[in-house]
């Protein structure tokens, strides 16, 4: 055989070999598809709500004190015990009141007795004076006896007015309807006229739930508030099967300077009294609601050091890295300002093994429906 044959026998030998070791070469570098989990990006009307902490606090609290000195002589309630609106907490040993009530009244009937012997003696000596038998001088001093008399009889009825409403305020009631906190004093316990603290009295039907709103949504909060009344949801933390719903009653009239933020209040009727005074809760805040919103799962939204971004799944089964602008989340689903389009499939499991252009093996998910 001719050299030159062998050769160019060689050659393509070498070239076959060459074709066949790039085709293996290529077989092992193409990566296996990556297993995920893809939903559909969806058309949805989502509320646009705020998420703050908030906390419980009686619709009325009162701290009772005593109106005068004195000694406790009996606590008339439970720790904890439902009262109502006048009923008697706590009783001072009303005997020194008594007695100066007594005292006051006695008082007042002897200047009652001294006004009615100067109002005769003033008749008396005027019917006198017409006869000629006493100076207009003895007159003048009469009277000016009589409105001395009637000036003390004022002072001892204002007295006894004292008295009695010092020997009212031995008795100690309840301001409002409410739940009477701990007791405080016990029977014998000195106290002091406006000092020491005998009981705490809340009211909790309804309740309020205090909260501060940043002030960026202090326009959008008053737009909302002038087209209606606005609701909040709340629940416990760590138990968002108890929920609750409260309507806004107060929206505070300056910012605080200090926090950036802007106080609210809500009233919540709290019949069952599930809830107590000094509570966190959980609030959320509807300011309006976004329609037609392109909506995809949480879990497809992943943060990057450019922001936001969702891995979109091609018609080739690879995925494309694209960054998207988040307008409002709500019941497990986030609606998207900008960067996808309804019907897309986005990637909402498997995303740590995932990059631009990597072919994945997917399995669709159903899409939550939203609930407000």
């Amino acid at each position: 055989m001719p050299a030159a044959v062998k050769r160019r026998g060689a050659v393509l030998l070498l070239i076959c070999l060459a074709a066949c070791s790039d085709g293996n070469s290529n077989k092992k570098t193409e990566p296996p598809s990556v297993p995920v989990t893809t939903a559909k990006a969806t058309e949805s009307d989502i509320p646009v709500t705020l998420q703050v902490v908030g906390r419980a606090e009686a619709y009325e609290s009162v701290v009772l004190k005593a109106r005068v000195d004195g000694q406790v002589a009996a606590v008339l309630f439970t720790e904890g015990q439902h009262v109502n609106r006048g009923e008697v907490l706590i009783q001072l040993d009303p005997t020194d009141f008594a007695t100066r009530l007594q005292q006051a009244a006695a008082s007042k009937a002897r200047d009652e007795a001294l006004m009615a012997k100067a109002h005769l003696d003033t008749t008396r000596y005027a019917t006198l004076r017409e006869r000629k038998f006493v100076s207009d001088e003895k007159v003048n001093d009469i009277r000016t006896s009589e409105a001395a008399a009637s000036a003390n009889l004022r002072a001892s009825k204002a007295a006894e007015e004292v008295a009695r409403l010092q020997l009212s305020y031995a008795t100690i009631r309840a301001p409002f309807s409410g739940i009477v906190g701990a007791r405080l004093v016990f029977p014998g316990s000195s106290i002091k006229a406006n000092d020491t603290t005998l009981a705490v009295v809340n009211r909790i039907q309804p309740l309020l739930v205090s909260f501060s709103i940043p002030e960026k949504h202090l326009p959008r909060l008053r737009e909302s508030m002038q087209s209606g009344p606005m609701k909040v949801n709340l629940n416990l933390p760590g138990d968002a099967t108890q929920r609750f719903d409260a309507d806004v009653s107060f929206l505070d009239n300056a910012v605080d300077p200090t926090t950036g933020t802007i106080l609210m209040k809500a009233t919540l009727p709290n019949k069952d009294e599930k809830l107590s005074s000094g509570q966190f809760l959980n609030v959320a805040l509807t300011l309006n609601t976004l329609t037609q919103a392109v909506t995809v799962p949480n879990e497809a939204i992943q943060q990057g050091s450019e922001g936001h971004f969702v891995f979109v799944v091609k018609e080739d089964q690879r995925v494309e890295w694209r960054k998207i602008e988040k307008a409002a989340s709500h019941a497990g689903m986030t609606a998207i300002k900008s960067g996808l389009q309804i019907n897309e499939i986005v990637v909402t499991d498997g995303q740590l093994r995932l990059a631009s252009g990597v072919k994945i093996k997917a399995r669709e998910t159903t899409t939550p429906s939203i609930t407000q």
